[in-house]
């Protein structure tokens, strides 16, 4: 992980995070997950705005109070984090629905890099087709990443091409900044 911390994310990705929270964990879930957070940080959580941006590591911190105080420090829990949080971005009556394309997975991750911008302020991302049920995505030149926050991705693309009617949707990160790689890849698959 990198020690800059200039890039931003949406307050509504963080939003959907602590509305998983309290979807597992109702009455004092979301009260023990922000214990474990700064003052500051739980101040701004507290106080989220959905289309405002906030720090990178906000959502680092608090990704990692969910998956250490209801995930019992397993770091698959970040992909059942990312799944959440496609549910509450794409589904009915959410602002990103649009963008989900029934029976037809390409259209939906040919907007990969419009729905890269709405979530992050830095960086990009680019759509490839690799085939009639594969694609490749890739993130270039974003200046903070992390292990938790990429496999979220993971969790949030194959969620979304289940939603798109995708069968079996696999998602696998080939390559990782945050393990040494010079850009995030993943390559998608579905039957």
């Amino acid at each position: 992980m990198t020690t800059a911390t200039s890039i931003r994310i949406k307050g509504s990705v963080l939003r959907s995070r602590l509305a998983l929270v309290e979807e597992l964990s109702p009455g004092d879930g979301r009260r023990r997950v922000l214990e474990r957070l700064a003052p500051e940080e739980r101040q701004q959580l507290d106080s989220l705005l959905p289309s405002s941006w906030y720090a990178f590591e906000l959502g680092r911190h608090l990704d990692e109070a969910i998956v250490a105080e209801l995930g019992e420090g397993r770091p698959e829990f970040f992909l059942k984090l990312g799944e959440a949080s496609a549910e509450k971005n794409l589904g009915p009556g959410c602002v990103h629905r649009r963008f989900l394309v029934e029976g037809n997975p390409h259209a939906f991750l040919a907007n990969a890099p419009l729905i890269y911008s709405y979530y992050y302020d830095q960086g990009r991302r680019e759509y490839r087709k690799a085939g009639e049920r594969e694609a490749v995505l890739t993130t270039h030149d974003a200046e903070t990443f992390s292990a938790p926050d990429c496999l979220t991705v993971v969790g949030w693309y194959r969620r979304a091409l289940e939603m798109c009617g995708a069968k079996e949707p696999k998602v696998v990160e080939e390559e990782c900044r945050a393990r040494g790689g010079a850009v995030c890849r993943y390559r998608l698959s579905w039957s």
